[in-house]
């Protein structure tokens, strides 16, 4: 029997990669008819290029994706408030790139389909339900739009990566609710057009309640001197109003948000310039949910944004759900396919990604820039009258180290998988 790994994303497919490097067959079933590049920009920290690399899928990333040289914070006058190298620049022993998601997903797909076999991947198989047997577990399945019955499939042992809206979290915790939005929404788009800075800089301008992100995603582009920018604008409403459900695919309103950074032209970028010239745009509330006491119930756990879902800030989402994936190789092959398996990954993950989320609630690493909007929100002449070194490095620094990429102890510590 195999491990039945629910869901297609980052989070499922390098668990099903991680569990056929240590020789554990996975089968991957996911909602969708069909697996689509979906999304926008994303980052990938060190500590998951380590993993990713050592999957063997470091020359097929390098080949799409910017390795990012610079993190740079901005007021909402375009002064620079705080920035530090990145990735090999900043003495990693490997890089953080940023990519688009549905690249990086597909890269992942590709790599499943070269070396599990097409079969291993099963679309169109919506979970309902599982059932406990003698030797494991039978999950059951439904075509997601017609509802009818489509299969079911026996395992050792069930990984629910199925996202913020995880099935299975919500048989799991049926009183849970929807997830908690804090007000926020992304409006997140792409266009094509010049390189900035570095070329490989990624800026956050702005505060807390109005914020704009922006960095280049596409090596194929700078190579003929231009740049594929990834963009976020973000606004923050009261508490109360009230907007849509988020979803990768919802378009967006330009006059819902455009308005708003008409102003914000710096020299070295043009936020409204990018915003009109994108083919189109997505809204997305910023939304996680509460930490859980539990994640593993007998033969099933959860793994990715089923597990913790958390706030875009720090670039850590896909980082943490392949270090999900990684632990649970890891404990698989220590342990089988069992039950303390599961009990184990859960003892190091779910501490872990719980102190990433409360800490992104408190803003994260990106507290520094709502710190300079109180204290000179009409602007400074030099940020340390507004900001001390201190804090900007205590900021930065503790954020590694609870997001588990501090520089020295990831060039130090063993593989998680070991060869």
């Amino acid at each position: 029997m195999a491990v039945l790994i629910i869901g297609a994303g980052i989070a499922g497919l390098t668990t099903a990669l991680s569990l056929h490097q240590v020789g554990v067959e996975a089968r991957i079933f996911e909602s969708t008819d069909s697996i689509e590049p979906l999304g926008v920009g994303i980052n990938v920290l060190p500590h998951a290029v380590r993993e990713l690399t050592e999957l063997g899928l470091a020359d097929r990333l390098a080949a799409i994706a910017i390795p990012t040289a610079e993190l740079a914070y901005y007021s909402k006058h375009g002064r620079l408030i705080w920035s530090e190298p990145r990735g090999l620049a900043a003495g990693y022993n490997w890089p953080q790139f940023s990519i688009h998601r549905g690249e990086l997903q597909a890269i992942l797909l590709d790599a499943v389909r070269e070396r599990l076999g097409a079969d291993h991947v099963l679309t169109g198989h919506h979970l309902v339900r599982w059932e406990t047997t003698a030797s494991g577990l039978r999950a059951f399945f439904v075509d997601r739009r017609g509802g009818y019955r489509v299969g079911e499939a026996q395992g050792e042992l069930l990984i629910a990566a199925d996202g913020i809206h995880s099935v299975a979290r919500g048989i799991l915790y049926p009183k849970e609710g929807p997830p908690i939005w804090n007000g926020a929404i992304l409006w997140r788009g792409v266009t094509r057009g010049k390189p900035f800075l570095s070329g490989r800089t990624m800026i956050m301008a702005g505060h807390e309640f109005q914020k704009f992100v922006c960095y280049p995603i596409s090596r194929e582009a700078t190579e003929h001197g231009e740049a594929v920018l990834n963009w976020i604008a973000e606004r923050k409403f009261q508490p109360g109003h009230q907007w849509r459900r988020e979803d990768w695919n919802r378009q967006g309103h330009l006059a819902d948000f455009l308005p708003q950074f008409n102003d914000w032209r710096f020299g070295w970028l043009d936020a409204p310039g990018l915003i009109r010239a994108a083919d189109r745009c997505y809204e997305y509330p910023m939304v996680d949910r509460d930490p859980l006491e539990r994640w593993t119930f007998g033969r099933v756990t959860l793994a990715g944004d089923a597990a913790h879902p958390m706030y875009p800030i720090g670039s850590n989402g896909a980082s943490q759900a392949i270090l999900d994936a990684r632990v649970l190789a890891r404990e698989i092959r220590t342990h089988g396919a069992t039950e303390a398996a599961l009990r184990a990954y859960e003892a190091e993950r779910r501490p872990a990604t719980s102190g990433i989320v409360l800490a992104n609630r408190r803003n994260g690493p990106e507290q520094v820039m709502q710190l300079v909007e109180e204290r000179a929100p009409d602007g400074f002449t030099r940020v340390e009258d507004v900001l001390s070194e201190q804090e900007l490095q205590e900021t930065a620094a503790g954020y590694k180290r609870i997001a588990g990429f501090d520089k020295d102890a990831l060039n130090g510590r063993p593989p998680i998988v070991a060869a």
